[in-house]
């Protein structure tokens, strides 16, 4: 595994949230990595692993998850806020351009800095997201998110995730459950095996209305002829095949890949999308720096 540092930043609203830093060459900017609604930093371990040494990697933790602090208003667990702590640790490292990596949520979040400040964003990568989000996949994401569970042993909590997730990720076998189990919760003081976030991130999905959003097309538009991969499970229920060939269209410098046999979400491992990602960081490596 590639050495990091954990390393911790403050919100503008005094939560102290958490990230891994693994070092890399000078001069490139930062890979900023962003998870998904119910997932950490240790979700890009295998991404770090490859790339750390070439390229610095920033895997965060949101607030509410892993090592970051949970929020004392649960309504803060909302797109934008998780924009402004973004903001916060850029500037906390001071960064003015970096690559955003994104999965779910987190490719989410990307959009919106985008929209923002699309000139700091150099390169980035969407994870089976996009500005419009498929019904099914919200109506189950909504069936899980904040419920508690919790198990005697890790053995117990990686059968519980093969069981949710055995048509996600069908190849998989029993280490590949236990270790996305180990990504997915964490021992508590009893000794327990329980999910690593606030399992009030679910409340702003309580409210009605509030599942619409902004329109996001805008935010993907802003990414502009930046180099952008775009990477899709070819059964994914959150963004769909018409949508991620939309996405393609409109932005002159993505790249569409599409993972077979594979839901919601890719784990940025398969062969296919490694590839591809080598193929956009060498277009963000090829572009001059900029102060």
């Amino acid at each position: 595994m590639a050495a990091y540092e954990n390393r911790y930043w403050w919100s503008r609203d005094g939560l102290r949230l958490h990230y891994r830093d693994y070092p890399g060459r000078e001069g490139r900017p930062p890979i900023v990595c962003l998870p998904g609604l119910t997932r950490n930093a240790r979700d890009f371990e295998g991404l770090a692993d490859r790339l750390a040494g070439e390229w610095r990697v920033i895997a965060v933790d949101l607030r509410g998850r892993g090592e970051s602090a949970y929020a004392k208003d649960a309504m803060t667990y909302t797109p934008l806020t998780y924009v402004q702590d973004i903001e916060a640790l850029l500037e906390d490292i001071g960064c003015d351009r970096f690559v955003a990596f994104g999965t779910s949520l987190g490719g989410i979040v990307t959009m919106l800095l985008a929209g923002m400040a699309p000139q700091k964003i150099v390169g980035a990568l969407l994870n089976d997201v996009g500005p419009e989000i498929e019904a099914a996949g919200l109506a189950r994401i909504r069936t899980y998110v904040g419920k508690a569970s919790s198990w005697p042993t890790w053995m117990h909590a990686a059968r519980a995730v093969a069981d949710a997730n055995g048509d996600v990720y069908p190849g998989y076998e029993t280490a590949d459950w236990l270790a996305m189990a180990k990504r997915l919760y964490r021992l508590n003081n009893a000794g327990r095996v329980v999910l690593d976030y606030d399992l009030k991130i679910a409340e702003p999905f309580r409210v009605p209305g509030n599942e619409a959003g902004p329109d996001m097309w805008p935010a993907l538009n802003a990414l502009g002829d930046a180099p952008v991969l775009l990477v899709r499970g070819g059964h994914s229920d959150v963004l769909g095949a018409a949508t991620a060939d939309r996405m393609r269209a409109a932005l002159p410098g993505a790249e569409l890949v599409t993972v077979p046999d594979v839901g919601h979400a890719p784990t940025l491992d398969e062969p296919a999308v490694t590839a591809a990602i080598d193929r956009l960081l060498a277009r963000v490596a090829a572009e001059p720096a900029t102060a």
